[in-house]
């Protein structure tokens, strides 16, 4: 498990070539399968912006590590668009208020969005809706 703040700033480095391709700036979630869709790079070269999931062999406390140059350049039109989730309001689809984001912890190898941690408490992944601009949509818990 790591958190989203952990990795945001750490190498993005090449496995197959050995090469740096950037550092990570964020990382997009994709709402519908509660998972990271991508990584989007600062400092790399302008056709290498963000990187699929599906690319990453490993994400450690030092580096993320893809699998090649070629593997990290395809497919950047498929990729979701970016909703920072960090700091965003959280809402219930209700619209009853839970705090702010304060980060997030995925698993690193399968990118599963495991906790929301908020202001107000923790919300487990599994009951993410959506992120936009606005704030981030969870399922109200049951009774």
């Amino acid at each position: 498990m790591m958190m989203l703040t952990q990795v945001q700033g750490l190498p993005v480095i090449t496995a197959d070539e050995a090469e740096p391709l950037g550092r990570v700036e964020s990382l997009t979630i994709d709402a519908h399968t509660s998972g990271i869709a991508c990584l989007r790079l600062s400092g790399a070269p302008r056709h290498v912006t963000a990187i699929a999931w599906q690319a990453v062999e490993a994400v450690g406390r030092d580096a993320v590590i893809v699998r090649s140059r070629a593997a990290a350049g395809p497919g950047q039109g498929s990729l979701p668009a970016h909703q920072e989730a960090l700091g965003r309001r959280v809402l219930t689809e209700h619209g009853a208020a839970h705090g702010t984001v304060k980060d997030i912890a995925f698993d690193n190898t399968t990118g599963r969005v495991l906790t929301l941690y908020t202001a107000l408490g923790d919300i487990s992944g599994d009951r993410l809706l959506g992120i936009g601009s606005y704030a981030v949509v969870v399922r109200a818990e049951t009774s």
